[in-house]
């Protein structure tokens, strides 16, 4: 049997369909997310809403490059960033050289912002709103805080895993830093970019715990060599720099109360 030829007008067709996302009968399935690396579960404690059930699936561990990033936000010694030329812009419109008199017609209407790309722990958007009435250079200015330098750095790092509560959505990881131990454990310290327990109150420390405000979630895990362990996290600690393993960390992380228990690194996990 001669096989029947494909006409060029027929494969423009498949590959035009195929870019619009029109499904055709011998377009295979697109492929699942790949196997997460690293997977973890555990069960909170000595919060609100303890016994809860905790996973904590890693797709990368993160850099020393990322590590030193994160050192340096929170010691508030990062290179400044250089004023971006959209800064300006957004004067223009708000000042408006385009509306003095007749000079020339008026600065067109500014495109709504992308709530994707809005911030809004800056305080640009606090004060600001977009430049409604009042220039970024009439906001008050706000000192910089290691809270709020590192909470900066979190919201502009890429995803590396999720950690997923109770709740419908997870809670983005964007650090995750492993420091292998000499008995053959391991120490992890993660970084979310929001508080965990922001939408609900099951995270709230019992009893007569200190409690952290900080707008992220900082956890450490300190796993045995079998893969078990516990946790502990920023709710009732506070982050410090551990000079030896050069990152951030919790401080005097021994007279912590857990919050997570039965840490279990799963099979099969790298």
């Amino acid at each position: 049997m001669r096989p029947t030829a494909i006409k060029p007008i027929q494969l423009f067709a498949f590959v035009l369909c195929g870019v619009a996302g029109i499904p055709l009968a011998t377009t295979a399935q697109a492929p699942a997310t790949g196997p997460v690396a690293v997977r973890f579960t555990a069960t909170s404690a000595n919060v609100s809403g303890a016994g809860e059930p905790i996973k904590i699936n890693l797709s990368n561990w993160s850099t020393d490059t990322d590590r030193d990033q994160f050192l340096a936000a929170w010691t508030l010694t990062a290179a400044p960033a250089a004023e971006g030329r959209g800064g300006r812009a957004g004067r223009g419109v708000a000042g408006g050289r385009g509306g003095r008199g007749a000079r020339g017609a008026a600065a067109p209407e500014p495109l709504p912002v992308d709530p994707a790309a809005v911030n809004d722990d800056s305080p640009a958007f606090t004060f600001g709103r977009g430049g409604r009435g009042r220039g970024a250079n009439d906001a008050p200015a706000v000192p910089e805080t290691p809270q709020s330098s590192l909470a900066a750095a979190l919201k502009k790092t890429p995803t590396v895993g999720i950690l997923w509560t109770s709740e419908t959505v997870g809670y983005s990881i964007k650090y995750a830093y492993r420091l292998p131990q000499p008995d053959g454990g391991e120490r992890i310290i993660l970084a979310t970019d929001r508080r965990v327990g922001a939408w609900n109150n099951l995270w709230t420390p019992a009893g007569s715990a200190n409690v952290t405000d900080y707008a992220f979630s900082v956890l450490e895990l300190r796993l045995t060599a079998k893969g078990e362990g516990e946790g502990k996290g920023s709710m009732t600690g506070k982050i410090a720099v551990d000079s030896e393993a050069k990152t951030i960390a919790l401080d005097g992380y021994s007279a912590l109360p857990l919050v997570l228990k039965a840490v279990k690194r799963q099979t099969g996990s790298r």
